[in-house]
């Protein structure tokens, strides 16, 4: 099957996490990525990572990021490498970068450059804090932007434990789909509009995707002033039963959120007279219609009811039991714990995207949702390093000698 994308030709001079995983999402979605890479390739395709056993001689990471794409060497900082690329961009829709603000126009490959030569152009900057602005100099890594922007403070059990990171690069692939996310949208202004105005330009920062991925909290700061508190394991809504409890052999999270959900966890660990204790719950609105969170009056004394009576039951069951209740419930997990029971066996709740990589496979999540008439994924691995660079300099050059024929009137 057609995919979305197909016919839209990509630049990626991007590198580690963020704009490879824009340009994956493209690449996986029908475009022609072509990946540019100095000589000694990109950090990311000779760097094992404590989490990363590697897939033969390529890192499983970056083999899932830039699967499907092409791969060109071009040394940018030499003006024959730099005007490669400048002569590929002349045919290609999209231009992704994520180096330091400023970098790329030492090179003639900043978006007034390309622009130059291909005016509709989709070009797209990733950075740490933007383009503009007094840290836009700064260099950026994921755990650095968690630090900054608050996010490490709002993990955590109590005000006066230690910042927390979040336990994976959530920053760097926020940034990437949202990059992925506005070239599309930039992709079909372009197709409706005409003129100089269907060329955009993109800056995308890993400080507002970090803000993206706390916008409730952010945006009832920003209007209200109110500074979200930390809340450990416990739910955004706040209710007493949105929490993470310890049971007998495990851990188990709840999300009662509404007071129907909270009657039938009540029901199901037998504590109902709970529902009608005003000392424990605000009855009021607990009864009224159309209902709402439910709200503490003594939300210490009820935390510690449920925390008793989950002491004394398996994680396990419980989760069975709630779920069948209709109260949201999911034991703790680890990650390849519920990769294993979540891939296994038919009817399975997941499906990996699997790669091809030399001799190896990569297997993948896959893009978070499934287009039903588009087919998946591509089954193509990441490129070896170069593998492409003599077919596109012959395009090159192709292009080139057809354009000097049609100027001598020889075609």
């Amino acid at each position: 099957m057609a995919k979305p994308l197909e016919g839209v030709r990509v630049i990626d001079m991007s590198h580690v996490i963020a704009g490879p995983m824009a340009s994956m999402y493209l690449a996986q979605m029908g475009a022609e990525v072509i990946k540019v890479e100095p000589p000694q390739g990109e950090v990311m395709r000779a760097s094992r990572t404590p989490h990363d056993d590697g897939c033969g001689d390529t890192p499983a990471g970056f083999a899932a990021l830039n699967a499907g794409k092409r791969s060109l060497v071009a040394d940018i900082r030499t003006p024959e490498g730099a005007a490669l690329v400048r002569a590929l961009a002349r045919d290609a829709d999209v231009f992704i970068e994520n180096f330091r603000p400023g970098v790329v126009a030492k090179y003639g490959l900043d978006y007034e450059s390309i622009r130059a030569l291909r005016p509709d152009i989709v070009y797209c900057s990733i950075s740490g804090y933007g383009q503009e602005g007094a840290w836009s100099g700064r260099g950026a890594y994921d755990h650095v932007i968690q630090a900054l922007t608050g996010m490490m403070m709002m993990s955590g059990d109590s005000e006066d434990a230690p910042p927390q990171k979040v336990g994976f690069p959530a920053i760097d692939v926020a940034v990437g789909m949202l990059g992925a996310l506005s070239i599309t949208a930039a992709l079909h202004r372009r197709e409706r509009e005409t003129g100089e105005a269907r060329g955009q330009y993109i800056d995308a920062s890993m400080v507002q995707a970090s803000l993206m991925l706390m916008y409730p909290n952010a945006s009832s700061y920003l209007t209200h002033g109110i500074a979200p508190r930390r809340a450990g394991n416990r739910g955004y809504t706040g209710s007493p039963t949105a929490d993470t409890y310890r049971c007998a052999d495990g851990w188990l999270a709840t999300a009662a959120n509404t007071p129907a959900q909270f009657r039938r966890l009540a029901a199901v660990l037998g504590m109902e007279a709970l529902c009608e204790d005003a000392a424990a719950l605000d009855l009021e609105s607990f009864n009224a219609p159309g209902g709402g969170f439910v709200v503490a009056r003594d939300l210490p004394r009820l935390q510690q009811l449920f925390r008793d009576a989950f002491a004394q039951r398996s994680a396990a069951d419980m989760e069975a039991r709630l779920n069948a209740a209709g109260v949201p419930a999911a034991r703790v997990r680890r990650l390849g714990e519920f990769l294993d029971e979540a891939t296994a066996g038919e009817g399975a709740a997941l499906a990996p995207a699997v790669f091809a990589q030399g001799d190896a496979q990569v297997r993948t999540p896959g893009l978070g949702f499934r287009f039903r008439h588009d087919g998946g994924p591509s089954p193509r691995g990441a490129p070896a390093l170069g593998a492409d660079t003599a077919a596109l300099q012959r395009q090159v050059q192709d292009a080139a000698s057809a354009a000097l024929c049609d100027a001598a009137g020889l075609r």
